[in-house]
């Protein structure tokens, strides 16, 4: 299977790349995503190997890392839990309606890649976290994409 490459978003005041270097084995279920394409994605698409690029949105938005897919979709337990953020009782373990990935921390980028830096690189222009209107918290990137931003964040390959 042909290793694919995504993008996920959190804002850094409630999940950010130093939390998931600072997890047990720095693994995390990526949970909480309640937006119908962005869950196609997770349960679907994601697969172990994947690698994505770990994206801090809102207040300074910028790419600041990279973590890697170590467990492919299942059903995301929060939605089932009624005291969590995230509960969906429209969701039931019978009948999941969200899913997440487990995602492991591969490294924190030596620069923080600004959303501005990306819009100012033509070779990016494609690249679905650019386009207007883009509000997916979980998106692919191509091979390229992603090759871009992590040279942009580790100049010296660090």
């Amino acid at each position: 299977m042909e290793k694919k490459y995504w993008l996920l978003k959190s804002e850094p005041g409630c999940y950010s790349i130093d939390d998931l270097a600072a997890e047990p084995k720095q693994i995390t279920c990526w949970s909480g995503v309640r937006n119908y394409q962005a869950r196609n994605f997770l349960r679907d698409q994601m697969s172990v190997g994947d690698m994505v690029i770990f994206y801090h949105s809102v207040t300074d938005p910028s790419a600041v890392g990279v973590a890697r897919v170590v467990r492919a979709g299942y059903p995301d337990p929060t939605a089932w839990e009624p005291e969590d953020e995230h509960f969906d009782p429209k969701s039931t373990p019978e009948r999941p309606l969200w899913y997440a990935v487990d995602v492991r921390f591969v490294k924190k980028f030596a620069n923080a890649v600004p959303l501005k830096a990306m819009r100012m690189d033509p070779a990016l222009a494609g690249m679905e976290l650019l386009r207007k209107g883009s509000r997916l918290s979980v998106m692919p990137v191509s091979k390229e994409e992603f090759e871009i931003v992590c040279r942009m964040g580790d100049p010296l390959g660090a």
